[in-house]
């Protein structure tokens, strides 16, 4: 079982940064691959980042490719999202989650239905 926790959301503007942080407990977070996920109102929730158990590989949407950096840190369990040159568009509640059985194909990273445990979502607001 592992708990996931996330902060650092907040009103930001455009063109603007942020980093997100995600504190999970339980002692297998190690061996736990992560996502990141977000879902604006009216939308169905959408992939953002991912990570390998190991911080080896990671996954980024086409839409967030080379503005958002994904890394971990397993002997702290925690998570971390580097946003930056933030729009508008990006608004909306941002999640982590976790995946305890083996990743077998690159797609399952980009599935929330992938991710077993879920944090309470932190809300990413970026003014115009």
């Amino acid at each position: 079982q592992v708990q996931l926790v996330e902060s650092g959301g907040e009103l930001v503007q455009a063109g603007g940064s942020l980093r997100l942080s995600c504190a999970a407990s339980g002692r297998t977070f190690s061996s736990y691959a992560m996502g990141w996920f977000r879902q604006a109102p009216g939308k169905e929730r959408e992939f953002v980042a991912a990570i390998s158990w190991a911080g080896g590989s990671t996954y980024y949407a086409d839409s967030v490719k080379g503005r958002y950096t994904n890394s971990r840190n397993n002997t702290k369990n925690t998570g971390n999202l580097q946003m930056n040159s933030l729009s508008p568009e990006e608004t909306a509640v941002y999640y982590c989650a976790a995946r305890g059985s083996p990743v077998r194909s690159e797609s399952w990273y980009y599935a929330p239905r992938s991710y077993a445990y879920w944090g309470q979502g932190t809300q990413v607001t970026v003014s115009s």
